[in-house]
């Protein structure tokens, strides 16, 4: 009887053990999950303002601006469930109060491109990320198709607004450096890019004819440099038959 008792006690308490240790990982799993879920809203957060920022020097709407501070604001709310502090809590506050602003206006900031090709490419960088959040977000159903459709096809104007300066802002400096074969491929670039577009606006019909415009110059450029180095290869060769048929000095 005494065996039994001691059996069943073993028994029990390896049952025990096998349920606490079962408890104890799935607890640790949640743990896990949860910190794993922090750090991916903070990575949201994180991301979204930076672009937030990267947006005052450029002509973003603000529907496109409400999209992005929405966005912070629904990663905020999922980490104060997740992690509540007082400091999360004024975070929402203060976030809510940005989504409510107006966002009827147009946009406060014009397009200028950067003075550099760093900058340049933080911009082109800035522009397509803004692309992804968007497309992200109306993935999730937080941003309406009519809405993204709109500010995607702005976003991609955007993106190829600075594409085609930067061409031509090459292509003007190849010009003012007389390296008119690298001018030419600048402009080109540039036009190939306007013409793809299914829609043509203000901004692409008057850069075409200013492009082309450059295009005939270079070429008229090019055809008087070919003929000078024809006019004065020919004067070249005349000089060198002159001098071998030239009558013989006697000494």
């Amino acid at each position: 009887m005494v065996f039994t008792t001691i059996i069943i006690l073993i028994v029990v308490l390896i049952i025990a053990a096998i349920f606490i240790n079962a408890f104890q990982q799935h607890r640790a799993k949640l743990e896990a999950e949860r910190r794993a879920e922090v750090a991916k809203q903070r990575a949201v957060i994180d991301e979204t303002e930076n672009v937030i920022m990267a947006c005052n020097t450029m002509p973003i709407s603000p529907r496109m601006m409400q999209v992005l501070h929405t966005r912070v604001l629904n990663a905020l709310k999922v980490l104060n469930e997740l992690n509540p502090s007082t400091e999360v809590a004024q975070r929402i506050k203060d976030a809510e109060q940005r989504t409510q602003e107006d966002d009827t206006g147009g946009s406060t900031a014009e397009f200028a491109l950067p003075e550099n090709d760093k900058l340049i490419i933080q911009y082109i960088q800035a522009v397509k990320k803004l692309r992804v959040l968007l497309r992200s977000e109306h993935s999730k159903g937080k941003v309406d198709t009519k809405t993204f459709i709109e500010e995607d096809k702005q976003l991609e104007r955007l993106q190829l607004k600075v594409n085609v300066e930067t061409l031509t802002r090459r292509g003007r400096a190849a010009m003012q450096s007389n390296m008119l074969g690298s001018a030419r491929q600048y402009f080109e670039k540039a036009v190939a890019a306007l013409e793809n577009q299914t829609q043509q606006d203000d901004y692409i019909v008057s850069r075409i004819a200013t492009l082309k415009e450059w295009l005939q110059d270079i070429q008229s450029n090019l055809k008087n440099a070919n003929a000078q180095d024809r006019a004065r290869k020919k004067e070249e060769e005349r000089d060198e038959l002159d001098e071998l048929f030239a009558p013989k000095k006697k000494w």
